[in-house]
């Protein structure tokens, strides 16, 4: 897997971390889902004003197809939403645990598809928590069948996020990439399906 991803106007950004492998998985099985640094600086933002986040991939309607960010818990997920991945940037690129800083594996190139401290009033989160934040990414069942086959890119550009999302009063949004998986990490991923909500005591 690269560390960058690949835009579809040209261009790179460069990842920040990658979802954590299910456990017994081997170290170099794909994530489901990975970050960039412009998401991830956000990300640690809005842990420090908030404290610990989870996202959920939005099927349309009023936000649009668009990752929404949420307090930890904020979100009911329901029984048939799928766990796309868990996320620590404490291990930041290093998440498959077998790669040094700056080591490349193949695959992780995406096709078509600022970080400020806390506040006064959010003195009770403590920076190690801002820092290294861990979160989930969740997805409807219904819109994975439809995605299953790529890996999501988490990635924040400027503009105005969804009202329902933490991240709309700061002039950025995230947003949504895709990468296809090829044959043979789809091959490799059907041997660890993501975990469900019934699976999981969330």
């Amino acid at each position: 897997m690269d560390d960058v991803c690949g835009l579809p106007s040209g261009g790179n950004v460069p990842i920040a971390a990658r979802a954590v492998p299910p456990e017994g998985a081997p170290p170099g099985l794909p994530p489901r889902v990975v970050v960039t640094e412009p998401a991830a600086e956000l990300i640690r933002e809005l842990v420090g004003r908030h404290g610990p986040v989870m996202f959920h991939q939005s099927g349309g309607c009023c936000d649009g197809s668009a990752p929404m960010c949420y307090p930890d818990g904020e979100f009911r997920v329901g029984q048939r939403d799928i766990l796309v991945g868990e996320v620590d940037l404490a291990l930041g690129d290093r998440a498959d645990g077998d790669r040094a800083d700056g080591d490349r594996a193949d695959g992780d190139r995406v096709g078509d598809g600022p970080g400020a401290p806390p506040g006064d009033d959010d003195e009770e989160h403590s920076s190690s928590s801002s820092s290294s934040p861990r979160f989930r990414v969740w997805i409807s069942g219904s819109q994975f069948e439809t995605w299953k086959h790529t890996q999501l890119v988490l990635d924040a550009v400027p503009g105005r996020g969804s009202g329902f999302s933490l991240e709309n009063p700061t002039g950025r949004r995230f947003l949504s990439r895709a990468r296809m998986f090829d044959a043979q990490e789809q091959e490799a991923l059907a041997a660890f399906p993501p975990r469900t909500g019934a699976d999981l005591d969330v």
